[in-house]
């Protein structure tokens, strides 16, 4: 489903990432975790080509582009892999003039010129799917922040992507909205929804991924079965961090 070999990307001097390999099959939840800094939404966005890579490659499906430094990918090359991607950032990113059913609706109706009619049924339909369908009128200023996101997912499922791409869905969010979204989101897993997510919220990899990622200063560390890098991990940075991770949500609740 999505391949990525061999990821670097580099700012200026910095490597951020350092030659990254995973396979993400369809149907699967891969959550991407580690310290602040270590690559996580880094990685992510390079899936979609939010960050183009320095080198490597990337496919999702049947597209495949390949990267080298200094080398120029062309505009249509990089939307045939982003329109097969679905995005949900971590604050929400609605527009603030539109309505929550006008922000499911807008991709539709300018990027794939939908009919609004045929638009307006697959926004109703998305936004009562994430427990939205009594807020289809309101504004986002009249949203709470786990309404917001409810929207957002909506948003990001509209054109039926391939994959959905989370970049920290909770982080902005308290303990009880982010239970609100960790529902919507753990449904879609249950439904077979391919995610990727970017994570600090172990709750939330705990509960719906199938493999989890551990990066570090670009690198990947440790991955394999959720059940194993949570239970039982092999690295001892693995194990740390989890642990100190696990603490510090406990006495925030």
């Amino acid at each position: 489903m999505i391949d990525l070999s061999n990821i670097e990307k580099r700012f200026g001097d910095a490597v951020i990432l350092k030659d990254i390999s995973l396979g993400i099959p369809e149907g699967s939840v891969t959550a991407l975790i580690g310290p602040s800094g270590g690559g996580k939404s880094t990685l992510l966005r390079c899936i979609n080509l939010l960050e183009i890579p320095t080198a490597g490659s990337v496919r999702i499906g049947d597209e495949k582009i390949d990267f080298e430094p200094g080398m120029k990918i062309g505009w249509k090359s990089i939307q045939k892999i982003r329109r097969q991607t679905g995005m949900v950032f971590q604050n929400f990113q609605l527009f603030p003039h539109r309505t929550a059913i006008e922000n499911v609706m807008e991709g539709l109706t300018t990027v794939l010129r939908w009919p609004r009619e045929k638009a307006h049924n697959r926004a109703t339909e998305l936004l009562t799917k994430v427990g939205m369908a009594h807020k289809t009128e309101a504004w986002p200023s009249e949203l709470s922040g786990g309404q917001q996101q409810r929207v957002a997912i909506a948003r990001a499922l509209a054109p039926s992507p391939k994959v959905l791409l989370c970049d920290e869905p909770t982080s902005a969010l308290d303990p009880e909205l982010s239970a609100e979204v960790i529902d919507v989101l753990g449904r879609l897993a249950a439904e077979g929804t391919t995610m990727v997510m970017a994570t600090h919220d172990l709750r939330l990899a705990s509960r719906i991924a199938n493999h989890v990622v551990f990066l570090e200063s670009g690198k990947v560390v440790e991955s394999g079965r959720a059940e194993a890098i949570f239970g039982d991990p092999r690295q001892e940075r693995t194990k740390s961090f989890i642990s100190s991770i696990n603490a510090a949500q406990t006495a925030h609740i």
